[in-house]
Formats: structure tokens, C-alpha cells, sequence
């Protein structure tokens, strides 16, 4: 019976896939939309790209279907059946797929994206970082001004901040899959996860926790 039950995990997913998914390199510097669809085709199921997929992502001219492999795997496949590229679901809802020489790709639902896209336009604007007993140590400012790569915007701090964020020295920000990335020139990196709308904890948690408050 375990054949079977491979075979209904497999059905349970392809019914699950239809409808439309956002296509994007990771940080949806670059998006595509793709309609996926119950029909079947002669290699696989049916599917629609926006007009303008080709520009955004050019291997997707090649993408003529889409099928389920395994328990876990969506195919998009060329006109033969042979797979475009291969992408394995990561977390619910979310699948990553490498293609040799250009890097990976994420397919979401469409609408989990645009609110991904919604809430990275409420993280602009003025920012306090405070110490969990409530002492504010700086105050930043987060904008849309794209910063080195299409994927990161430019951060600034203001003055009179805290020597141990002065020596981070934060440049730039970006939303990873729901977490706020502060970067410094020198590579260094600060995670920082939502605790409400209005703040944000800086990961790993600490005994004495540095928060990020709207201010």
C-alpha cells in the first residue's frame, strides 16, 4: 500500500497547486506569474504565463507544462516533458528550485507574495531600536532607494545612537520570507522577527532583547 499512498500525496498536491503562483528569483527582484491548470496535456497539466515572464525570467519561454513528481516536487516542464526547472516545497505553501548557472528560484502563492510585497511598503519610514526594558538606543530610517542589488534598499541610521549599533553600521535592509535583514558594508547581518505589526525582536533572542518599534 505504500504506492498508494505516494499516489494519493502526489494527487492531493496537484490539487492544491491549481491556481495562480508567483515565480521569482529570491528576493522577487524578478517576478512571473503562472496560472497552473486541472487539464492535462499530452506531457502534463495545462498552464499560463503573463505576457511578461520571457523578459522577467527567459527560461520560462521554454515552460510549456507542469506536473507533480513524488511527494513533494512541481515540475515545469518543456514541450517534451523534460523539466525546466524543478521545485521542492520548502515550507507550506513555498517551493525553491535551482537552475545550474543562474541560481534559485521561488514559486508562492500569488497572493501570499503581493502581501509579502504590501508589507515591505509599511517598513518604510522611521524606526526605533530599543532595549527590552524600553530604553531607546537609535533610531533608523528604512527606505524604498534601491542599495548594491536590486533586492536590498538603503537603511540609515540617525545620530546619537548606541556605540554597538554605530559599530554594525547598518547600509541596508531587505524582507526574507517575513524577516527583517539589516546588513552593514562589511557583510555583518542583524535577523530580526515580527512580534506585532508595529515591532520586531532581534533573533536570537537575548535576556535583554533589542527591538525594533515604529516610531
Amino acid at each position: 500500500m505504500p504506492g498508494a499512498a505516494r499516489a494519493d500525496d502526489g494527487s492531493k498536491l496537484t490539487k492544491a497547486m491549481v491556481g495562480q503562483w508567483e515565480l521569482s528569483t529570491t528576493e522577487r527582484s524578478k517576478t512571473c506569474v503562472v496560472t497552473l491548470k486541472p487539464d492535462t496535456t499530452p506531457q502534463g497539466l495545462k498552464l499560463e504565463l503573463e505576457p511578461g515572464c520571457t523578459a522577467a525570467l527567459p527560461f520560462t519561454k521554454d515552460i510549456a507544462s507542469w506536473s507533480v513528481k513524488g511527494l513533494d516536487i512541481v515540475r515545469l516542464q518543456d514541450a517534451s516533458g523534460q523539466s525546466v526547472i524543478d521545485l521542492t516545497e520548502v515550507e507550506s505553501g513555498i517551493f525553491e528550485g535551482m537552475r545550474s548557472g543562474e541560481g534559485i528560484y521561488i514559486l508562492q502563492n500569488l497572493a501570499a507574495a503581493r502581501s509579502l510585497a504590501k508589507s515591505m511598503d509599511q517598513m518604510i519610514g522611521d524606526w526605533s531600536m530599543v532595549r527590552g526594558s524600553g530604553r531607546a538606543i537609535c533610531g533608523l530610517t528604512l527606505t524604498n532607494t534601491e542599495a548594491a542589488t536590486p533586492d536590498n534598499f538603503a537603511a540609515f541610521l540617525k545620530p546619537r545612537c548606541d556605540p554597538m549599533v554605530t559599530s554594525f553600521a547598518p547600509t541596508m535592509w531587505r524582507l526574507e520570507r517575513g524577516v527583517l535583514v539589516l546588513m552593514s558594508d562589511r557583510g555583518e547581518v542583524w535577523r530580526f522577527e515580527a512580534d506585532d505589526n508595529a515591532q520586531w525582536r532581534k533573533t536570537p533572542d537575548s535576556a535583554d532583547p533589542l527591538l525594533m518599534m515604529r516610531q
